[in-house]
């Protein structure tokens, strides 16, 4: 895909060792066949212990030895293998022969890979041997060949079995039911099925052992469009065969991200999203915070279809205080203007800004009539619904005298701007008291409304003081990062363009985040005040203030009174 469809896409290029992990041809595979008297680790024993050990197209050595089972072999075991139990009366018994095996094995923690072919059958029954005489089952990492050849030559061969497999790939060694020979031809199938791999883009260790949880679906081949991912954070793009994009994604591991969509991702949309990929661009990025920005970022500016908030951003809403009426209310409005509201947002959506506009009213008697009322007049007739029913004011029937009206409005306007607990302790009272009165429906609204406004108003002081600082610049495990008002510098750029973003002073409340910004400034900031952030990152620079100028906000957690409270 030519790069001048997303400018800043890193060209192709020579793939690396750090990009692949751990490549194979640097791991040490322990292959092991056993020979024993049955098939259940709970009732039988090993007969026989065959393992090669191989790195790199090198044998580094075998291991072969009869195991004295302290049990009668029965004769079918005896016809299949050809082990009798003449042959293993003189051998050593398995406590002997454990420690010489383990020797060659290695330890987990050097690396090394076991192999085999239905290789849980062979670990069980190691096992159970091990524990029996006290030694820790085996932690190594494991590849089994059946599993391989399941996910890479189902359609090739009529069955699954080793003597099968090594017909197929032509191994120079016939398995026979011994130990030491059916190891060696597992090994041959294994170096055969590995070749195969590579056509799926199959080059390290971790790509190897996900290989076999990758189901088998019609689009398993456009693996390869994962071969150049490397294994750093990033943010990948799918494109459709015109180039457009179609979906975008961060990841810290962008190989395994991707990779991911062909196994273990069980979303209903990835089937049709991998039918229609025709190629897969990506972007590395200096560490996660500017994958996930960039993700941002991404989605809107391409708004993928396969992204589901690839729009939503469109939808987000302000609640509003319309100061500049004669009677001011609440109202959920999409678009802010200078005109002298207090604006709190943007909110996720219109739901999300018409329920903190019912905690608020909750908490103080807003008038709730839509309607607007002049300079002068009084409108006539009764008061309003929620009026007559105690639950608002009605300045505009003269209900409410204007000047009571007014500090109402004040107290809204102040617990919205600066002090929440003007709004978020008549809640809590509330619900307290409902509480006690045991009508705990009702005190459960009253919870959740109290969740809803105290949420917000903790969004609210969140995003705000980081946009408070005008130049924050920190040094911590991924190099040194500039944030500018709340967003992330890229490229010397904060933003996607280089457009001024001043901070919206208490003397101008209205203006609060565009809906386009709230994304990224919730996750920068939710970054910079993480505690476990924190305690790796040192803050070297700061132009303006990094602290809330406005009271914290508790996570409201109900009071043990409350807790009988039901949904």
């Amino acid at each position: 895909m030519p790069t001048e469809y997303f400018p800043g896409l890193e060209r192709p290029r020579q793939t690396t060792f750090d990009d692949l992990g751990t490549p194979l041809h640097d791991v040490t595979f322990v292959v092991v066949d056993l020979e024993t008297t049955g098939g259940s680790p709970a009732t039988c024993a090993i007969t026989e212990i065959g393992a090669v050990k191989y790195r790199g197209g090198e044998c580094l050595g075998e291991f072969q030895t009869l195991v004295n089972p302290g049990m009668p072999i029965p004769p079918t075991i005896t016809f299949l293998t050809g082990i009798t139990e003449a042959m293993v009366v003189p051998a050593p018994p398995v406590h002997e022969v454990l420690p010489q095996f383990l020797e060659f094995l290695g330890a987990p923690e050097s690396g090394t890979v076991i192999g085999g072919h239905n290789v849980r059958f062979d670990v069980s029954f190691l096992d159970a041997a091990l524990t029996a005489h006290g030694y820790p089952r085996l932690g190594h990492r494991r590849v089994d060949t059946a599993a391989l050849a399941r996910r890479l030559v189902r359609d090739e061969v009529p069955n699954l079995r080793l003597a099968t497999l090594a017909r197929h790939f032509r191994t120079r060694t016939e398995p026979v039911h011994r130990a030491l020979a059916d190891a060696r031809a597992t090994l041959e199938v294994l170096h055969g099925l590995l070749e195969r791999a590579g056509s799926f883009g199959v080059f390290g260790l971790d790509d190897l052992l996900a290989l076999p949880t990758m189901r088998a679906h019609p689009s398993s081949g456009k693996l390869a469009l994962t071969a150049r991912l490397p294994r750093k954070p990033g943010v990948y793009l799918f494109r459709d065969r015109n180039g457009r994009v179609i979906y975008v994604g961060k990841a810290t591991n962008l190989r395994a991200r991707v990779r991911s969509y062909f196994g273990s991702d069980d979303r209903r949309k990835v089937p049709q999203l991998l039918r229609e990929t025709e190629s897969i661009d990506h972007l590395v990025c200096a560490h996660p915070l500017e994958a996930e920005v960039r993700e941002i970022r991404l989605i809107q500016e391409h708004e993928p279809r396969f992204n589901r908030r690839s729009k939503a951003w469109r939808s987000y809403a302000y609640l509003k205080l319309t100061l500049g009426e004669r009677f001011p209310r609440l109202a959920v409005v999409r678009e802010q203007r200078a005109d002298g509201g207090v604006y709190v947002g943007p909110l996720r959506s219109s739901g999300a800004a018409q329920a903190v506009k019912e905690a608020v009213e909750s908490a103080l008697p807003l008038r709730r009539c839509p309607r607007r009322v002049g300079r002068t007049a009084v409108c006539a007739g009764p008061p309003c619904v929620p009026a007559q029913l105690n639950v608002a004011a009605c300045p505009c029937s003269g209900h409410t005298a204007p000047d009571e009206y007014a500090l109402v409005v004040d107290t809204a306007r102040r617990g919205l701007t600066g002090e929440p607990e003007l709004l978020l302790g008549p809640l809590e009272r509330r619900m307290q008291a409902l509480a006690g009165a045991e009508r705990f429906e009702e005190a459960a609204a009253a919870r959740d409304r109290l969740r809803v406004l105290a949420r917000a108003l903790a969004r609210e002081r969140t995003v705000d003081t980081v946009r408070r600082a005008a130049r924050v610049v920190t040094d911590g495990p991924d190099g040194t990062i500039e944030i500018v008002h709340g967003h992330l510098v890229i490229d010397g750029v904060p933003g996607r363009t280089p457009r001024a973003l001043p901070f919206p002073t208490l003397a101008a409340p209205e203006l609060r985040p565009a809906r386009d910004e709230i994304d990224e400034l919730l996750v920068v900031a939710r970054w910079l005040l993480s505690k476990r952030v924190a305690a790796r990152v040192r803050v070297h620079t700061v132009a303006g203030t990094l602290a809330s100028a406005l009271p914290s906000v508790p996570d409201y957690e109900p009071p043990r009174d409350a807790a009988r409270l039901r949904r």
